[in-house]
């Protein structure tokens, strides 16, 4: 989302790094450049303004201008107002009470109900106890949909029957959340094409009868600004205690969440950042900010590894490299698990780039990893085991089973073999054990 934004900011460093050392007018030049590059992303221009100003307070002082590393100064005071901007430090959700109430509140087509399901998929796998309500009596199919999503994520569904209050509804299952012992209560409430005073009053009569824990904003960050005064209208009247940013991997320039802790002064508690139910987390602005400047993300990189990496399977990974036992079997469960961790352009988006060449979006092909699956799932577990077996009748087999070519099933067998022999020379010399810390949870792609 980020992206021009970024190569905006960089390019400016970039030239702040060229320089032995910097005055006043250099700083004056770059804080223009990154004023033009905060406007055509979006952010809310008195957001601009004010953020410009306190980097040029801070910017002028004796302590950036006679520094050694004058650049690297003001790269970490516009790392740190950009995280001021972002919220300054992460906060997490509030839930208490027996149950704890979530609202999920939002204009239609803001991707609440999606969204429902994201936490409630994201409070289960954190050991809690979620259920998840139905409260848009008006949109059709809504209902429907929001139970889809339950039995998706496995998470129990509050079957209304014939109530259509909303009010009456978040009730009810606030009493059913107590008598059967969940411990969250997720409200999907109904949303508007704009705001009206309708649903304010159903929103605020809803609040008053099951005093939400949270009543957080779902924002499409797609609709920029739009976004940003939606949000100010929801909070003025039911005092909202957080946002939810989604599509944060789409191709938005990214001033809603830019601008909208600013305007809003509520913090973005979540962010959405695709498809999968398990693409919701926690939002951090000092990560945020670092990954806008290309200073890369590591720390949310780590934690995605953990958590979608088999531990087991990587050690044993581990283990068969360090005795050069390396199949196209071990390749195919790697395979399986990379594309378990996302897309590649969202996995290379958390990595450095600052003063390093940019990763071209052809070198990203989630395709190719896919081609890859195909053959390797269309060979029998013997050939997985022992490629040497496959000759030329069982490469017509394989392409015909996988939809490709014998060509492809050539430079897949290419690809394994100088992957392999990089294995080989890199674990060379280490014992399993020491080989698999450096190894745990890498695919073998990043080797070759």
């Amino acid at each position: 989302m980020f992206e021009n934004l970024q190569e905006r900011i960089e390019r400016t460093f970039k030239t702040l790094r060229g320089e032995g050392s910097l005055n006043e007018w250099h700083i004056e030049n770059a804080l223009k450049e990154i004023r033009v590059a905060l406007l055509e992303a979006d952010v809310h221009f008195k957001v601009v303004k004010d953020f410009t100003n306190r980097v040029r307070e801070r910017s002028v002082g004796q302590e950036v201008l006679t520094s050694l590393t004058p650049a690297q100064q003001v790269t970490r005071i516009v790392r740190d107002e950009i995280q001021e901007l972002l919220g300054g430090a992460h906060v997490g959700l509030t839930l208490v009470g027996e149950p704890a109430v979530v609202m999920m509140t939002g204009l239609q087509g803001s991707g609440k109900t999606t969204t429902a399901g994201k936490l409630a998929f994201h409070l289960k796998n954190r050991g809690r106890k979620p259920l998840l309500v139905p409260c848009d009596v008006y949109r059709p199919a809504a209902i429907e949909q929001l139970r889809v999503v339950a039995e998706q994520v496995h998470v129990p569904f509050f079957d209304i029957g014939e109530t259509r209050d909303p009010v009456s509804i978040a009730g009810a299952a606030l009493k059913e959340a107590r008598t059967v012992l969940y411990d969250t209560v997720i409200l999907d409430t109904a949303g508007r094409l704009h705001v009206d005073e309708e649903l304010m009053v159903e929103l605020q009569s809803m609040k008053d009868e099951v005093n939400p824990s949270e009543i957080l904003f779902v924002a499409d960050a797609m609709t920029g600004q739009d976004a940003v005064k939606s949000a100010h209208q929801f909070d003025e009247r039911l005092g909202l205690t957080g946002i939810v940013l989604t599509k944060m991997d789409g191709d938005a320039r990214g001033g809603a969440a830019l601008s909208i802790k600013s305007v809003v002064n509520r913090p973005i508690k979540l962010v959405g950042t695709g498809e999968k139910f398990a693409d919701l987390e926690l939002f951090h602005p000092d990560r945020m900010a670092q990954r806008i400047l290309g200073l890369g993300d590591v720390l949310s990189l780590i934690e995605k590894v953990e958590a979608e990496v088999d531990r087991k399977e990587a050690e044993r990974l581990a283990k068969r490299v360090s005795k050069d036992q390396f199949t196209l079997e071990d390749l195919r469960s790697q395979l399986q698990q990379v594309r378990k961790m996302g897309p590649l352009s969202q996995i290379a988006g958390m990595l450095p780039t600052m003063g390093m060449p940019k990763v071209r979006e052809e070198d990203l092909d989630d395709k190719a990893l896919v081609t890859m699956q195909a053959i390797l799932d269309s060979m029998t577990r013997q050939e997985r085991e022992h490629p040497q077996i496959i000759n030329g009748k069982r490469k017509k087999r394989i392409a015909r089973g996988s939809g490709t070519s014998v060509q492809d099933i050539n430079r897949l067998m290419k690809q394994y073999l100088a992957m392999k022999k990089m294995m080989r020379r890199f674990s060379r010399g280490l014992g399993p054990r020491k080989f698999g810390k450096m190894a745990k949870g890498l695919p073998p792609e990043l080797f070759g």
